[in-house]
């Protein structure tokens, strides 16, 4: 039975061993204790790379752990993989909508910053002649509130 060093785990891994103690502490890894180190089995390291991974998807570390304990070898691990299926189902969904909105928000703050830069070019050269902060105030909120004349009025 192979077994390994909370080093060897988190030059691996890229976590470091507070991390591992964490996971330990809330029943994630069970290493087993020689004295003061800690030795990981196999089962250990494959549950730190669900883990790690889990993480990198964003998902909780409590919704890793549920996912993880589902794991139920007379099943062949099906129950584990249907709920599994329907969280990443989920995860997608929730960073589909997130990526909806940053795709708006994107999209506003291009035409907003055509609008300032047009607004900027139109001003006169020199010191002292740049816009006053309440015409910011009034070109953002005519974009916010979605009123063109407003906005028109600022030109």
């Amino acid at each position: 039975m192979s077994t390994f060093s909370i080093t060897a785990l988190c030059r691996e891994f890229d976590v470091t061993a507070r991390a591992l103690r964490f996971y330990e502490a809330e029943g994630l890894l069970s290493p087993e204790r020689r004295g003061q180190a800690r030795l990981y089995s196999a089962k250990d390291r494959f549950r730190l790379s669900l883990i790690v991974r889990g993480k990198r998807l964003g998902f909780s570390l409590g919704e890793i752990a549920d996912l993880i304990d589902l794991y139920d070898p007379r099943d062949g691990g099906a129950a584990q993989l249907d709920r599994s299926l329907a969280a990443v189902a989920m995860r997608m969904d929730q960073l589909q909508r997130q990526r909806a909105e940053i795709d708006l928000v994107l999209a506003e703050l291009s035409e907003v910053r055509a609008a300032m830069r047009q607004r900027r070019d139109d001003l006169p050269a020199g010191p002292g002649r740049l816009p006053k902060a309440d015409d910011y105030d009034k070109l953002l909120r005519a974009r916010v509130d979605g009123d063109v004349s407003a906005h028109a009025r600022t030109q």
